[in-house]
Parts: structure tokens; sequence; C-alpha cells
């Protein structure tokens, strides 16, 4: 018997186009890594001084001068990052936090929602960590440290749910609440430093007591300083996963974000599903704080994040939003993080440089137009899975 053209295709012709489709999904920020390299590359040359000395007298030496500048740096940074076992495990380590802060941005977006209070959301998650971490003295690793990690989700659920709730019940723009929540989440964290629930009793400045070990998050591998707060991140992914494209919940997340007033028309509840895709994202990042206070500080400090729930705007943009996207944006970041150090100390050019190149990256993502146009990239079909990031008064 022939089989009908409307037979469904075979599991390789899916397997090829869901592949097909990865790759093309792939090819704008890909590019735009390699585009702030480039740019990056320019920036080394023209800082580096031989390339100046010599750029009046002698153009082919400054430009060979500059060129081995940027073969110097790009060298110490790969180096720096996934040169040996040691370096792996710091750029996993840089990129755990990254991770759950990045889901936590990205499933705002599917949601429609702009949630720039990951940073506030990580600062109070870290805080209910350390609560939890520090007290219940006896009891059972087992117990204790689930409840830690959980106290961290619950802190950054809470701090999201703020936000959420003032969208649903008085549309008030979560851009403007979760940034105010940011400032408000500082002083909050200096404020408990300073009290005895939390403050080392033999100091003076605010530092908490340390994590207990029934609390600690242990190495992942061997002496290294990765813990097992990266597979709690790889976990979040795959949870996620499921939840935006598996789920019906997910699908009424992405229903809301790409058109809120027919998801009402089919009879979903958008109040509803802001306060609880703000709570998850909250939740998210607040596991991130969770995972640095008990896997890496072991104490908590004020501003002990060096900004991961801003970095994590840049992470769901070049993650299209996608769990395993942000996964790779992260580890790409983890990466540059991990060897900024070690090149500095090699070639003397300074930490600025992975500053750089993160914004020019950032650039480059928030302007696909421009590397399709740089690079010939041919603008397909809608797939119906675009991004949908509501602006102001939406």
């Amino acid at each position: 018997m022939t089989a009908d053209v409307g037979t469904q295709p075979s599991v390789t012709q899916r397997i090829g186009s869901a592949l097909i489709s990865a790759a093309r999904q792939l090819i704008v920020p890909a590019l735009a890594v390699v585009s702030a390299l480039i740019l990056g590359a320019v920036v080394i040359i023209l800082s580096d001084p031989k390339f100046v000395s010599l750029l009046g007298t002698d153009i082919g030496g400054a430009f060979g001068a500059g060129f081995r500048s940027v073969l110097a740096a790009y060298g110490g940074l790969l180096k720096g990052s996934v040169g040996s076992p040691d370096a792996i495990s710091e750029t996993f380590l840089r990129a755990t936090p990254l991770i759950l802060a990045g889901l936590a941005v990205a499933l705002g977006f599917r949601a429609g929602l702009f949630n720039i209070g990951a940073e506030g959301q990580i600062y109070i998650g870290g805080m209910f960590a350390t609560i939890v971490g520090i007290n219940f003295d006896g009891m059972p690793t087992f117990i204790h440290l689930p409840l830690a990690v959980a106290a961290g989700f619950v802190g950054g659920a809470l701090w999201g749910f703020i936000p959420g709730i003032l969208k649903a019940r008085t549309g008030a723009h979560e851009v403007i609440t979760t940034i105010m929540l940011n400032y408000v989440s500082y002083r909050v964290i200096d404020f408990a430093l300073h009290q005895p629930l939390l403050q080392r009793p033999d100091r003076s400045d605010p530092v908490s007591r340390f994590v207990l070990d029934s609390a600690t998050l242990p190495p992942l591998f061997g002496d290294t300083r990765v813990h097992w707060g990266l597979v709690i991140a790889l976990a979040a992914a795959v949870a996620v996963s499921w939840l935006l494209f598996r789920s019906t919940k997910g699908f009424e997340f992405r229903a809301v974000g790409l058109n809120p007033s027919a998801a009402g028309y089919a009879g979903m509840n958008i109040s509803r599903t802001i306060i609880l895709t703000m709570m998850i994202s909250g939740g998210l990042a607040g596991l991130a704080g969770a995972g640095e206070i008990l896997g890496t500080n072991h104490r908590l400090t004020p501003l002990f994040s060096p900004g991961w729930g801003f970095d994590a705007i840049a992470l769901a943009l070049l993650g299209g939003s996608r769990p395993i996207g942000v996964v790779g944006a992260a580890l790409v970041f983890g990466a540059l993080r991990a060897g900024a150090a070690p090149m500095q100390a090699a070639t003397g050019i300074p930490i600025d440089l992975v500053v750089v190149i993160q914004a020019l990256v950032i650039m480059f993502i928030a302007a696909p137009a421009l590397v399709r146009g740089i690079y010939r990239i041919k603008v397909g079909k809608p797939t119906g899975t675009e991004i949908s990031i509501k602006g102001w008064g939406a």
C-alpha cells in the first residue's frame, strides 16, 4: 500500500526539521558573539601602545604588534576559561548563577513581562537561604540543605509576587516596580545584616554568620570550586523547558505573552498568569542567590551579586528566551568572566575588555537586523515562536 500524501513525516524528517530550525535560530546569536569579538579585537589593537607608537613610522609593524596583542588577549581568555580542569570548573562556577537568573528573565519574556528585578530577587533569595542555613544546628543534611535551597526560591518568589500583583491589580508597569524593588532589596539586606538574626556577633560590619555545614552545597568535582548548584541550575533549565513547551500552564504563559487580548477571550486568567509568572521568575532568581550563598560565599554580605540580574537580560536575549539557549549563553558569559583575570595577569590587558565584549554582544542582539544586514542573512518566514516583550503602556 502506498503512503497517502497527507501522512505524517517520519521521525528522521522531524528530527532533521528540528535541527534545521534550531540552527537558523542560532545564526544571529552566534554571529553577534563573533561580531563582538571582532570589535573587541579592534579595541585591543587601538589601545595597544606598540601599535600607536609604530603607526606613524611602520604601518605593517604596527598591525603586526596589534595582531599579536589580540592573539595574546584571546589566548589568555581561552586558557583561563577552558585551558585546564580548574579553568573549566571556574567557568561552570561563574555560569551557574547566570543560568538561573537568565531562566528567570527568559520566563518573563515568554509571558510578555520584562522582569528587570532579577537582581533584587537574587538578594532576597540569598537572604532567605542564609536565614535557614545559619540556623537549625543539628538538623540532618538531607533535610537542612533542601530546606535552605527551597527558602531561596520562596524568598525570590515573594519578591517577584510584589510587582506581579501590582501589575495584575493596578496595571503598574513591571519595569518600574522591579527597578524600584532592586534598590529596596539592597537596603533590606543592609538592614538585616545589622540585626542579631544574621550579623556575626564578633563583627561590626554587615556580614552574616557562616552557613552551617549541613546546609552547604558540596563540591561537584573533587577539590574544584564548582558545586551542586550547577546541577540545580541545569535541572531548573529542564523544568522550565518542560513548563513552557510541554505543559498547559506554559501554553497559557506563551499565549498571554503573544496576545493577552486573545488569551483573555479564550478564557485564560490574565491576572493569575502574570502573578504566577512573576513568582516563578522571582523564585528562579532566588535560587541563583541561594546557590551563591550556600555553595560559594557561605555567608551573606552586601552586594554579593556582581550584577547577575542585569546580565540575565542579555542572556535571555542571546538565548532567544529558550532554556537551552540561556544555558549556552550563560556558559559563554561564564567563560568570559572566568578567563578575564588570567588574561589580565598574562597580558596586562584590563578586565574591562570582557565588559566591552559583553556590551557589544548585547548591542548586536538588540539589533538583529544589523547582524542580518552585515552578514547578508535572508529573513525567513515567521515560525510562530517569536518572543513578545511588551512595551510601555502595554
